[in-house]
Order: structure tokens, then sequence, then C-alpha cells
């Protein structure tokens, strides 16, 4: 069973997101072990790890883009597991994947509207177009700019954004930091926060732990595919396991 470190008096949001015995991997390679956790309603929430984890494994079979061996994925009291990726995306869920993965020849514009294909709300579309060019300014400067050719921290705007495009209830997001200057992390970390303060659910993945601690309120530690600890960045962040072998402190 995990390690569980809880604030005293706090209590836990409704869970939007339920993992409970997921088990997951690639071919004859079994990744993930009896992973159970949940995220609640609202919350902007982080798993961390070191590399080989689990982590992106964990995204990636939430998303449906990996069909799991065993357990349950219950979103909004629904269960998703085995669902193809469409489908999940179709419920409420949007995955910016490690690496952005923006299309090639498609600019900025295009490649954010690809996030909304789903949606027929075209106004709506518009508006979070809109929302999405006033928290990146920059990528309303270069929409018509191939995406490809953006900086490193410009095409994870635009992914970020490719996702707010799906409207979704969950968005999910596979290394915010990775290759990334201190100063363009700490930009997207102020941009996922005034994302989360609409309402909309957030669950990060990072390697960097100080990062994400700084930005989430509740964390789970996946080590070797198995769910170590759990409690909230505040507490787990003053725990010396975690600053030893997270934080070289």
């Amino acid at each position: 069973m995990p390690e569980t470190v809880e604030a005293p008096g706090s209590s836990p949001a409704e869970p939007l997101l339920e993992i409970d015995g997921l088990q997951s991997g690639y071919g004859d390679v079994q990744v993930l072990w009896d992973v159970s956790l949940s995220v609640g309603r609202g919350d902007l929430t982080c798993i961390v790890g070191s590399n080989g984890a689990g982590k992106s494994t964990l995204l990636r079979t939430i998303s449906g883009l990996l069909t799991p061996r065993a357990g349950s994925i219950r979103f909004d009291g629904e269960e998703l597991a085995g669902q193809p990726a469409d489908a999940v995306l179709a419920r409420g869920i949007a995955h910016v994947p490690e690496g952005r993965r923006l299309f090639k020849g498609l600019s900025v514009r295009d490649n954010l509207l690809l996030g909304a294909y789903l949606r027929r709300d075209r106004d709506a579309v518009q508006e979070d177009l809109a929302f999405v060019y006033g928290l990146f300014p920059i990528l309303k400067d270069r929409q018509w700019q191939d995406a490809t050719t953006l900086s490193g921290g410009e095409q994870q705007m635009c992914a970020i954004g490719r996702g707010i495009m799906s409207r979704p209830r969950l968005l999910m997001i596979d290394e915010l930091s990775l290759g990334l200057a201190p100063r363009l992390v700490e930009r997207l970390g102020e941009a996922l926060l005034q994302i989360n303060g609409t309402g909309l659910t957030i669950l990060l993945v990072e390697q960097d732990v100080m990062t994400a601690f700084e930005i989430a309120r509740q964390a789970f530690v996946i080590e070797t595919g198995r769910v170590s600890m759990t409690g909230t960045t505040e507490r787990l962040g003053s725990d010396p396991k975690i600053r030893e072998a997270y934080m070289g402190l």
C-alpha cells in the first residue's frame, strides 16, 4: 500500500478520475502494477517519479492509447478502461503528450483548431481560441507560422492550447518542463494555475519534482510502476525521503 501523507484537516475534493488496480505495459513488458489513485474535481494534481517509473505509460493508458491489462479507469463515474482514444477525448479527457507532437506544415492556428475537431459549437470554439490567445499572446502573434518552427517553450504553449481547444473536463500534461529554460517553465506554471482557476481539472506528469510541487496541490509518487506515496505537495515536499531522492536536498 502507498504511504499517505496528508495535511491536518485537509478534505479531498470529490473524485473526477478514479483508477483502481490498473496494470498496463507494452507487449511482453509490464510497466504498471496495480496502480490506484484519484484526482479530485477542480484539483491541480501531479504525478512525479524518476525516468522510466511508468508516469507516461499511465497517461497513455488513461487516454486510450494503451489498453490496460487489468483494473478500472472511472471518469465522472463512467468506466473508460479499454475505450479508444477518440472516445476518451469525447468524454472530456485531453492529453498533451511528451514532446508536444505538433503537426509539421500546419500553422499554429490550424494546430490549435485540430484540438476542436470533434466539436460542432463553432461560436464557442472561437471563444476558446480567443482564450488561448489571451493566455499565450505569442501564439496569436505567430498564428500563421508553421507550429513546428516555434521555440520549445512556444511549442509547449501550442500543445497546451490545442488540449484546451477540445474543451476538456480533465487536461493531462506529460512533462511540462522537458528541455525548457527555468523562465519558460515558470511562465507555463503560471498559465496552468490560470487555467485551473477556471475550474478545469489538471493532471500533470513531471520528472522535475520541485517544479511539479510548486504548481500542484496534490501529488502521487510512482516508483517502478507502483504508487509509493500520496499527499499534499506541501507535506510531501518536506518529507526527508522525497527531498533526498528527488530534490537532491
